[in-house]
C-alpha cells in the first residue's frame, strides 16, 4: 500500500513578531488533524506591504525559530529568501512543489485574504492545485458551502492578535509577555527590537 504524503500546512507571513496567535492557530491545525505540520515561511517582501518597515529578514526568523523550538510538528523557514521578490505565493507553492515532491502542501491563510484572493498573482492556478485552509478573522464571513473545491473553512478559535497591535504596545513601554512565547519576549527585550 501507497503510503500517504505528509501534509504541510504553509503559514507565510512577515511574522514581525511571530505571536501566539500565530502558534495557538498551528497547533489547532496540527492537533486537529488538518495537517501533519506547520511550516511558517517568514516572508522577506509582502506584495501588498511594501512600505511596511520590517525587522531584519534573519532577525523574523531567529525570533519564529525560538518559538517553533519544542514543538516537533513545526518548522520555522527561510525558504522564501532565496526566491525572487517581491515573493508570490504561488511561486512559493511551485518550489516547494518542485523541491519536496513527496509533501501535500496546504496554503493557510485568514478569511481576510480569502476575501481579496481573486487578486492574488495566479489565484486560478493555486485553486487547481493545491488546497487552501481558512481560519477565522474578525469581521470577514466564510460560507463553507460556497468554496470551491479544495478549500476549507477552519473552525478554529478566533484569535484576535496582531504583531501591528504588540509591536505598538512595546514601543509604548507595555510588557507584551503573555502575547508572545517566552523565548521571543526574551529577545525582544533584551535586544530593544521594537
Amino acid at each position: 500500500m501507497e503510503k500517504e504524503p505528509v501534509r504541510i500546512g504553509i503559514f507565510g507571513g512577515s511574522f514581525n513578531p511571530i505571536h501566539i496567535g500565530h502558534l495557538a492557530l498551528a497547533n489547532y491545525l496540527c492537533e486537529f488533524g488538518y495537517v501533519d505540520e506547520v511550516w511558517f515561511l517568514i516572508s522577506p517582501q509582502n506584495p501588498f506591504k511594501q512600505d511596511k518597515k520590517l525587522l531584519d529578514d534573519r532577525l523574523r526568523l531567529e525570533l519564529a525559530q525560538a518559538a517553533v523550538a519544542g514543538y516537533p510538528r513545526f518548522r520555522a523557514s527561510d525558504f522564501e529568501f532565496r526566491l525572487p521578490r517581491p515573493s508570490y505565493t504561488v511561486n512559493t507553492l511551485r518550489q516547494l512543489t518542485a523541491v519536496y515532491p513527496d509533501k501535500e502542501f496546504y496554503l493557510i491563510i485568514g478569511a481576510d485574504n480569502w476575501s481579496a484572493f481573486d487578486r492574488w498573482k495566479s489565484a486560478q492556478e493555486i485553486l487547481d492545485n493545491y488546497s487552501i485552509l481558512i481560519y477565522p478573522r474578525q469581521g470577514h464571513e466564510i460560507k463553507g458551502h460556497t468554496l470551491p473545491p479544495h478549500v476549507k473553512a477552519v473552525d478554529s478559535p478566533l484569535i484576535d492578535i496582531s504583531s501591528t497591535f504588540i509591536r505598538e504596545s512595546l514601543a509604548n513601554g507595555k510588557d507584551m509577555r503573555y502575547f508572545l512565547h517566552p523565548e521571543v519576549y526574551r529577545i525582544i527585550k533584551e535586544r530593544h527590537l521594537y
